[in-house]
């Protein structure tokens, strides 16, 4: 632990009013996420209520408030004690000192960088979203990698997603409707007008099938891989899941969780947190087989996936076993009517193969019963994954 003896460091440490203590915490998180430590929203909440318990006046206090909530990996204890020594202590560490070198965020680390909380209401944030275009005072890249966007950034583009509306794909039925460019005559209806209008020639009638949206169900890897995209794919989950009622959304590391209640919520923090609350495996390990293959036993077979478009966000890089991988996608294939995979390596410098297919052993396992390979590595991909969805063979 630092030095925190110096009571006059200390008693500067922090401002006299709770706004300025609160200004003074959250900087201090500010600074640690500067020089590379994963640093959250819900990191900053509780680093707060725990300050707030002990004397924020007092270093030693702050010091190991900050440290059980804002650190999760014993190789950032010299980051923390350097920034903590540099913006509480004001103590400048020697260039040569051995804290001064810098973690490297990695996307396992088990620590979501995307704020739960949305900025505050903004006139016109309640207009819907065109797909393509982007209402925001704050200049967004779409194309950029939500892994190498800054939190900011993040929040933006979960601001958009929320307020995008998504058209589910469609089927046809055996019923039929009146349509105006209907591929049939509606040879009933021109008979009844022609009874009707005894000499005058009857408007010409055209019938269609109808059509009804088709099932759609939502695979989500939540694993400490996916770290980077899984809350940006978990939010473009709940704007389909607020488009349409028939799509289901289940999250999977080790273990598979239905989150569909969940997300029926108005509040997309509220959504959020309940469905981080229910899946218990968050950041965790990746066991792609068995999960597809506990819902294929539990819910596939009963009916959720049959004519359904199946689609599967994760980056395949799976701890189990590639036979179940395989012999779950072949029994979800005969069930499903599609299935789609979105892979956000596609987007990674790291090139595929000449097939298009990451080389990963879970994509190589699932390979041949994916319909349609995509990538959800930054906004971009998302909206023409939408856009591209309603047109599917239906």
């Amino acid at each position: 632990m630092p030095d925190a003896g110096n009571t006059d460091a200390g008693n500067t440490a922090v401002a006299d009013t709770p706004a300025g203590i609160v200004d003074r915490l959250v900087g201090f998180g500010h600074a640690l996420r500067e020089h590379g430590l994963p640093i959250g929203s819900d990191d900053l909440l509780t680093f707060c209520a725990a300050t707030a318990e002990l004397s924020p006046g007092d270093p030693s206090d702050v010091y190991w408030s900050g440290r059980t909530t804002l650190v999760h990996r014993r190789d950032h204890l010299p980051v923390y004690d350097e920034v903590f020594r540099a913006y509480f202590l004001h103590i400048a560490t020697a260039p040569d000192d051995p804290a001064t070198e810098r973690p490297v965020p990695q996307g396992s680390t088990g620590t979501l960088n995307v704020p739960d909380s949305e900025p505050g209401d903004e006139q016109g944030d309640d207009q819907p979203l065109v797909l393509g275009l982007q209402a925001s005072s704050v200049e967004i890249e779409r194309h950029k990698r939500f892994a190498a966007c800054t939190t900011e950034e993040l929040v933006q583009l979960r601001r958009i997603m929320a307020r995008i509306r998504l058209e589910p794909p469609k089927r046809r039925t055996r019923r039929q409707t009146h349509a105006r460019s209907g591929a049939r005559i509606d040879i009933r209806r021109m008979a009844r007008d022609t009874m009707r209008l005894n000499d005058s020639a009857p408007e010409l009638h055209r019938i269609d099938r109808k059509q009804r949206p088709r099932p759609l169900v939502l695979i989500l890897d939540v694993s400490g891989s996916m770290a980077d995209h899984s809350r940006n794919l978990l939010q473009f989950a709940y704007s389909m899941r607020r488009a349409a009622q028939k799509i289901e959304v289940f999250c999977f590391g080790t273990r598979l969780t239905r989150i569909t209640a969940s997300l029926d919520r108005r509040d997309p923090d509220d959504a959020m947190s309940l469905a981080a609350a229910r899946v218990l495996d968050w950041d965790g390990g990746t066991r792609i087989g068995a999960s597809l293959d506990h819902f294929v036993r539990a819910w596939g077979r009963r009916g959720l996936s049959r004519g359904a478009t199946v689609v599967i966000c994760s980056d395949g890089l799976d701890r189990g076993d590639p036979r179940l991988l395989a012999d779950s996608m072949e029994k979800l294939s005969r069930l499903s009517y599609r299935i789609i995979w979105i892979n956000p390596l596609i987007g990674n410098d790291a090139p595929p193969d000449a097939l298009g297919m990451p080389n990963t052993l879970g994509m190589i396992a699932a390979a041949p019963y994916i319909d349609e390979l995509a990538s959800g590595h930054d906004l971009a991909s998302l909206e023409r994954f939408a856009a591209q969805l309603p047109t599917g063979k239906g």
